[in-house]
């Protein structure tokens, strides 16, 4: 068995070696091996990271905005299909990857788009590429993604908005994109996010249901949209505080958003990181395992994407489902394209509240697979949710996924136990 590793963010245990095997480090390639400004493109190896290429680009007017928080391999982004906070309006890694250079099985070298090639479209054949992102490793090695990049805007504003309840700031976020305002980035934090936020990062938010919203475009063209959104979020009962346009301050914003994960496990003091064991079935549908470390207290982050239309009401029974079983979660996520996170923090040495944990989990998955949504919009299934994979795709759809594994590694050595 081998097993491809980037950076190690991945947060459904995509590299943990089930099976044992040899682990494949690629972060050492790490070249950029071809920027081209006129075609707002870039080729680069696995171990380019998604900062390390936007501090590459600086001073030439474009970027890569797909920013899943953590600064992730690139190759690995595109093998696990990763999304962020600017998908809104970018996209996720899925249209933004021209082509990829792949270590199938059997040692052959194959470019999904053909050697060379970066068209912006194309409707030749099997769209290889696509089948490529989002396989986690399972069908081939990712050695090489060529990048679509994008312009950086004249002008950025991002402003926090606090709401009287969780459902009036979704319903706020819904009325936004049905108004075709062209928002960058629409994040979304319930109460207990936003106050665990507001005291880590020392903001001090109010305790409500909040929204971070970020608009991008020309000076005079963020000045109707920064109106046309207030009037949206004072008819949901909103409360904005004044827009920020420096780039400090608006760092400064992101960067509180960008440490929920830290600011969710100081709910718990002495909270460590933990990662999906695979060892046995209940472990790889959700639990996580223990370690040597002192702390009893660990944090589980999921994910699931449901259509803008049932946004509102899936948000508002998932944060009832917390209440209901007692669990510490935070509620945080991407609602601009209908993907939300829960952040759940749980004392590993109490199998009780571990199982609840699982079973709101399952529940959450099933919500949303339930509203015609998926049980996962970014982080992947990797180890622990096969079941729900099974579930969202039916049988027929499957037993053409295991096909295609068949077809390409029919001796099951790419990355094993993964999403099927």
């Amino acid at each position: 068995p081998m097993v491809p590793f980037g950076t190690g963010t991945g947060l459904e245990g995509g590299v943990n070696a089930v099976q044992g095997g040899v682990c494949f480090d690629l972060s050492r390639m790490d070249a950029i091996a071809e920027l081209s400004l006129e075609d707002f493109s870039v080729t680069v190896e696995p171990g380019v990271t998604r900062k390390a290429l936007n501090k590459h680009l600086r001073g030439t007017g474009l970027w890569f905005p797909v920013d899943p928080g953590a600064d992730a391999s690139l190759c690995g982004m595109a093998a696990t299909g990763a999304s962020g906070t600017n998908a809104v309006r970018y996209g996720t890694m899925r249209p933004n990857v021209l082509n990829l250079r792949v270590v199938l099985p059997d040692g052959r070298l194959l470019h999904t788009a053909g050697p060379g090639r970066q068209p912006r479209k194309r409707a030749a054949g099997y769209d290889l590429t696509s089948l490529f992102v989002g396989s986690e490793g399972t069908l081939g090695f990712l050695t090489q993604a060529t990048l679509r990049l994008h312009p950086l805007p004249e002008a950025t504003a991002v402003t926090v908005a606090s709401f009287p309840s969780v459902g009036a700031a979704v319903a706020c976020t819904v009325q936004v994109l049905q108004a075709a305002v062209p928002v960058a980035r629409i994040e979304f934090l319930d109460e207990v996010m936003a106050d665990a936020c507001g005291r880590f990062s020392g903001m001090g938010l109010p305790v409500a249901a909040t929204l971070l919203l970020e608009l991008h475009g020309s000076r005079q063209s963020l000045a109707e949209q920064q109106q046309q959104t207030e009037e949206i979020m004072r008819q949901n009962g909103g409360s904005s505080l004044a827009w920020a346009e420096g780039l400090e301050e608006r760092e400064q914003l992101w960067s509180m958003r960008h440490n929920a994960w830290y600011a969710a496990l100081a709910l718990r003091p002495g909270c460590q990181v933990r990662h999906r064991d695979g060892d046995d079935g209940s472990r790889a549908h959700g639990a996580l395992s223990a370690t040597a470390l002192p702390s009893l207290a660990q944090g589980y982050s999921t994910d699931v994407c449901v259509p803008i239309s049932r946004l509102p009401d899936v948000v508002v029974e998932t944060k009832q489902d917390l209440q209901a079983s007692g669990l510490t979660g935070p509620m945080v996520g991407h609602v601009g394209d209908g993907n939300f996170h829960c952040i759940l923090i749980f004392n590993s040495q109490d199998p009780e509240e571990a199982q609840r944990v699982h079973a709101f989990t399952q529940r959450l998955g099933r919500r949303a697979l339930a509203a015609g949504g998926t049980c996962t919009g970014e982080h992947g299934v990797g180890l622990g949710k096969r079941a729900l994979l099974q579930e969202e795709l039916g049988q027929e759809g499957l037993d053409t996924l295991r096909s295609i594994k068949a077809a390409l590694d029919p001796h099951n050595l790419m990355n094993p136990g993964k999403v099927l």
